[in-house]
């Protein structure tokens, strides 16, 4: 299926009238406006995650089950939990229900829905989750309509709270929703399923190109970094066996040659640029992601940064958390400041550091008890061997790197976009379809 086929523009041609409500609009003239507690039962959950042996053993349908997944089945509720039996009768998840969040850290996450397909016998609606049971409307009509953008953003703004935000009963009960016929309820929920499921796929092609771009990116990194740019170069034994041959006329150099370990205290009452260290995209001053929360009230100690240094995270270096940072500012005393003791371009070191080739390494001599208490010392990672080939070849590396992953990052990007649009697609179409502003009946 084709992008340009999956988002062709649908249109109505039945006689449309005044919904009476803003946010929804227009509707076709023969559909009534009815809040959701006329058509259904709204039933807040209570049971929580703990588990009492004098109560009835189930699975617990939990707050992430709903959010990452649009249909509630047996494979996607895992947890274990109990509840007592008038809550089991109450709370069993039965084929046609709907569920949906009724609390969280952000008012966009509220009221997100997931539709149950089948009888659940021993799943049961839990904590943070409010069930929907329908009466007179078909429970994927129900499921559809809350997944629209517009009763989304209802939701949104009927919410209330400070660093928790909560959707009360009543918010949902009055939920106004336009209804179709029954024939046209099921036409609009199979047309749905079908124009979704294809967009739906068409964003896991493009996914999996992104994978595959993304692969080719780091494949062609640790080519370069470790054999050059020319094929026909001699080649010898590097010496160390996770890096192999090598170009003969390139060394192998611990890094503790290469960089030495920095500690200069920023001095009291300084404004420096507060820098921090992301797995994904290395260094960034922390104001530019971090809008909410998270900031420190002083940076009086934290470690002095210059452009060209190096910022290591110590417990996450194994998953990337290395970069060199292209800013003058500050950090904090947790991390690592590395700078070099000689020569050489500190961005192939970047590509180097933060291509894979090297996380392994740092996990096996990274120290602690735990996994996630392993630290990466500088002891230890001045001890690691490091590829050194001659610096005007570090620049030439590096001049090629820039150009061809900079020309696959704008491949990943315009992938991305597409995934974006098609997901704004697919909210817009989920709308126009339960409003009754595409007319869905003759549609294959």
């Amino acid at each position: 299926m084709k992008y340009e086929e999956v988002t062709k523009r649908l249109t109505t041609c039945v006689k449309m009238k005044p919904s009476g409500v803003e946010w929804i609009g227009k509707i076709p003239a023969h559909w009534k406006v009815k809040r959701l507690k006329h058509v259904a039962k709204i039933l807040p959950s209570n049971v929580d995650k703990h588990i009492y042996p004098n109560e009835i053993q189930v699975r617990l349908c939990n707050y992430t089950d709903v959010y990452y997944n649009d249909y509630i089945t047996v494979d996607t509720v895992l947890k274990k939990g109990s509840c007592k039996e008038s809550e089991f009768a109450k709370f069993v998840l039965r084929k046609g229900d709907v569920v949906i969040t009724k609390d969280s850290e952000t008012p966009d996450d509220i009221g997100v829905p997931t539709y149950v397909k089948d009888d659940l016998d021993n799943v049961v609606c839990g904590y943070h989750l409010t069930m929907i049971k329908p009466l007179s409307c078909r429970g994927e009509f129900i499921f559809r309509f809350i997944q629209s953008d517009r009763t989304r953003k209802y939701f949104e703004l009927e919410s209330n709270g400070i660093t928790r935000y909560g959707l009360g009963k009543p918010s949902i009960e009055n939920l106004l929703l336009p209804i179709p016929t029954d024939p046209e309820q099921q036409q609009i929920v199979d047309f749905l399923d079908r124009k979704t499921e294809q967009i739906d796929e068409l964003i896991r092609i493009k996914e999996r190109q992104i994978e595959l771009l993304q692969e080719q990116r780091i494949a062609l990194i640790n080519q370069v970094v470790t054999k050059g740019l020319d094929p026909n170069v001699e080649m010898k034994p590097s010496g160390v066996e996770w890096i192999g041959e090598i170009p003969a006329h390139w060394k192998v150099i611990n890094t503790k040659y290469l960089f030495r370990l920095v500690t200069e205290p920023a001095p009291k009452n300084n404004n420096y640029e507060l820098l921090s260290i992301y797995t994904s995209i290395g260094v960034r001053p922390r104001k530019e992601l971090e809008e909410r929360g998270n900031r420190a009230t002083t940076t009086d100690g934290y470690w002095l940064v210059k452009k060209g240094d190096f910022i290591v995270n110590k417990l996450l270096a194994w998953m990337g958390a290395i970069g060199l940072s292209n800013y003058e500012g500050v950090t904090s005393p947790a991390y690592d400041i590395l700078r070099k003791s000689r020569p050489l371009n500190e961005r192939f070191y970047e590509y180097l550091f933060r291509c894979g080739l090297y996380f392994l390494e740092f996990k096996k001599r990274s120290r602690g008890i735990m996994e996630v208490r392993l630290r990466l010392y500088f002891n230890q990672f001045g001890q690691i061997p490091l590829v050194f080939p001659p610096v005007h070849e570090q620049d030439k590396i590096t001049n090629f790197l820039d150009r061809k992953t900079g020309q696959i990052d704008e491949l990943i990007a315009a992938e991305q976009r597409k995934i974006e649009l098609l997901k704004e697609y697919r909210q817009s179409l989920i709308s126009e379809a339960v409003t009754g502003k595409i007319d869905v009946r003759n549609e294959v």
